[in-house]
This record gives structure tokens, C-alpha cells and sequence, in this order.
């Protein structure tokens, strides 16, 4: 079968690449501990669920409009202008199923053949892999990595070019758990005032994971708003990953676009879905409050403990569930570890090469698990890396 070339582009998500061999080895009788994929081990709050549950069963199984229900539009619009102080039309609301089809849309709708687009590094995987397929070329600028993967002005400075169509921001960070300063957010601002002809695509996804300090967004900046779209959504913050809910903030000029390729791609998301989110925005936000005060508590023992282990150094994240853990003193490669990591101690995490060339040397570590299976993935952590301490000496 001949395929468009734009398949070569195409490369499959590392986090569920790992998932699916740890199944695997699991399915043979393994004792796996899963690290590898980005998803809140609690449960949907049982608000939401019973609020879905009721909208099955009233009936709400049917098309809705391509954006989405306008309640849920319009609380979603309430809910952005509440967290970022910043006035949102519900008319600027596209309601997806889940968030990644934002970051198709945006791409897709933006850039083609010969433009850039500027990408943090380490990053998201799905950003450079949409970029390439839409015939366009991924400009890869590292983070800091000895300022705990802060944002480098200088760097993207010099990284804009006059191809440059869209800028891609991730905060708080998948996989660094970094988090944008206001005085990197005013900085990038100040540098696309002269570009009018650069959109940015904020990636806001943990927006309610930040644990140190508050969450920013770009959208506030002075002349950012009519050019910036944000990517936020439930999976993170509601534990609804399965129920497939996201949403973007579009400038108005771009609403209908992203509206119309939706309608072409995906037509909506679904009915009972849309319920149940608009059940999460206003309902009660305890079961958020208590999740995230047990992502702090689980980052501070994780990387308190990784620090502790034979060749790992390990910044402490300001917001989302991973640690970025430097290995190199480990003598080994990434993927090597990481490799080792399930095949010997059954410890399933992420090299760090998947996330861009600066996540080399590193692995992803998602402590969205119990705090007990922490506790045991770490134990055989250091008991594998001390035995090769010793081998090596």
C-alpha cells in the first residue's frame, strides 16, 4: 500500500509505546509499577460521573454543535476569565474531544512547507511530530536545564526568524514540570510585539498544578490575546482522561476557522461528555484541592528520594506530576536506564530523548501513582543503580 509521504513524519507517543510493552510483561505475570503515562490515579469526582451518568440516560447521546453546547461554553468562558483575568467571549470557546486535536488544529490551520515553529526542549512529543507532518520544521530551544528547565530569553531570541509562524508554550511543563515566569511571559511578549504575524499556542493543560507560586499565562500580556491560543482542558485537572474533554481559547479571528476543520474532523465532542464537564466547572472543587495537595506532597518525597540515589540530580518541579531526573551520572544513556528500569527491576518510566534532543540524558517520571508504589519503584531504583555503582567500580 503506497502511503502519503507525510506519514514518515508520524511517530508513535513514547509514553504509550512503554504502556503497551509494561501491559505486555504485566500480561506474562510481571509485577509492574507504571510511571510511564501521564494520567491522575484518582478517580472522576463522583459529582461529574453521576452528572454524565444522568446525561446518558436523559437522552443527551446526539451530534451537538461543533464548538460545543454554549453552556459549557459560556462557563468555560467564565472559568478562563476568572484564572487569567482576562475577558473571554464564549464565542472564542471550542470545546474538543480531549486536547491534543487542538494542537492538530492550530498546527494544520497555521503553518505549512518552508515556516518554523519555535519549540521548548525538552517538550511534549505531539508538538514537533504535528509540526514535521504538516511539511513544517520544529525549532527546538533548550530550557536551562541548571535553572531546573527555565525558560532561556536569549535562546528564543535568536531562534526567531522570519519564518517563524508559531511559538509553542508549555506550562506548567510536560515533562520538566517547569513553570513560566511573569517575567518570561512579559519578555516573549516584548520579542512578538514587531511579529504580528506569529501566533502562539499556549499549552495550559495543568494550569491547576502549580505548586509554587500561581499559574501565568501569556493570554494577560498586552497584545497577546488576539494572537494567542490556549489549550486547557478536564483529563489533568478532573481526572476525566478517559472521558476525552478539552478545550482552546481562540482569538476571534481564528474561531471559526478551528470550528470549521472540528466540523470536519471530529464533528463534536460528545454529548454527555459536555455535560459532565460543565458539571466539573461548576461544581464543588475539594476532590481538585485534595488531588493536587497530594501531587505536592508525593513531588517532594519523589525527588527528595532521587536525589538520594547513586548518579541522579533532580530539580524540584514547580507545577504538573513529573519529575525530570538527570541520569548521567549514572554512566549510562537514557534509553539505556530506562530500558534496564523495566526489563530487570520492573520499574516502567520514560527516556528522555523522546521529549526533544535536550531531554537526553534524562528520564520522565510521573508520580501520578500511590505513594506506596512510589516508594517500591524507587526502592528498586536505587538497588539496580547501586549494584552498577559497585559493578563499575
Amino acid at each position: 500500500m503506497r502511503l502519503a509521504g507525510r506519514m514518515a513524519h508520524l511517530t508513535p507517543s513514547p509514553s504509550f509505546t512503554t504502556l503497551a510493552r509494561a501491559k505486555a510483561m504485566e500480561a506474562a505475570g510481571h509485577d509492574i509499577i507504571h510511571l510511564e503515562v501521564g494520567e491522575p490515579d484518582f478517580d472522576t469526582p463522583a459529582n461529574v460521573v453521576e452528572a454524565g451518568v444522568a446525561a446518558l440516560r436523559g437522552g443527551h447521546t446526539r451530534y451537538t454543535p461543533a464548538a460545543g453546547e454554549m453552556a459549557l461554553r459560556s462557563a468555560i468562558a467564565r472559568h478562563v476569565g476568572d484564572t487569567r483575568d482576562v475577558d473571554v467571549a464564549p464565542t472564542q470557546i471550542l470545546v474538543a474531544p480531549g486536547g491534543k486535536p487542538v494542537i492538530y488544529y492550530t498546527i494544520m490551520a497555521l503553518v505549512e512547507a518552508g515556516d518554523e515553529v519555535i519549540l521548548p526542549d525538552p517538550t511534549f512529543p505531539s508538538y514537533a511530530t504535528i509540526t514535521a507532518y504538516a511539511g513544517a520544521t520544529p525549532v527546538h530551544v533548550p530550557l536551562d536545564a541548571e535553572r531546573g528547565f527555565a525558560f532561556d530569553v536569549d535562546a528564543f531570541a535568536a531562534a526567531l526568524s522570519p519564518r517563524t509562524r508559531l511559538v509553542v508554550l508549555n506550562s506548567p511543563s510536560n515533562p520538566t514540570g517547569a513553570v513560566l515566569s511573569a517575567d518570561d511571559l512579559a519578555a516573549i511578549a516584548r520579542l512578538l510585539a514587531d511579529r504580528p504575524d506569529v501566533v502562539v499556542l499556549a499549552d495550559e493543560i495543568y494550569s491547576r498544578m502549580v505548586y509554587d507560586g500561581v499559574h501565568r499565562s501569556i493570554l494577560t500580556e498586552s497584545g497577546m490575546a488576539e494572537r494567542t491560543v490556549v489549550l486547557d482542558g478536564f483529563s489533568k485537572t478532573y481526572a476525566m482522561t478517559g472521558w476525552r474533554l478539552g478545550y482552546a481559547v481562540l482569538p476571534p479571528a481564528l474561531a471559526p476557522i478551528l470550528i470549521d476543520l472540528q466540523s470536519n474532523i471530529t464533528s463534536c465532542a460528545a454529548d454527555a461528555t459536555q455535560v459532565a464537564g460543565l458539571a466539573a466547572l461548576d461544581g464543588p472543587q475539594a476532590d481538585v484541592e485534595a488531588m493536587v495537595h497530594t501531587f505536592r506532597s508525593r513531588r517532594d518525597r519523589v525527588v527528595a528520594r532521587l536525589n538520594e540515589l547513586p548518579g541522579i540530580r533532580c530539580a524540584l518541579p514547580a507545577g504538573a506530576f513529573y519529575a525530570f531526573p538527570d541520569i548521567r551520572g549514572t554512566g549510562l544513556d537514557d534509553l539505556t536506564l530506562a530500558d534496564e528500569l523495566l526489563t530487570h527491576t520492573g520499574v516502567a518510566l520514560l527516556a528522555g530523548r523522546g521529549f526533544g534532543p535536550a531531554g537526553a540524558g534524562h528520564l520522565r517520571l510521573s508520580y501520578a501513582n500511590a505513594m506506596s508504589n512510589l516508594d517500591r519503584a524507587l526502592d528498586r531504583m536505587g538497588e539496580h543503580l547501586t549494584t552498577l555503582a559497585r559493578a563499575g567500580a
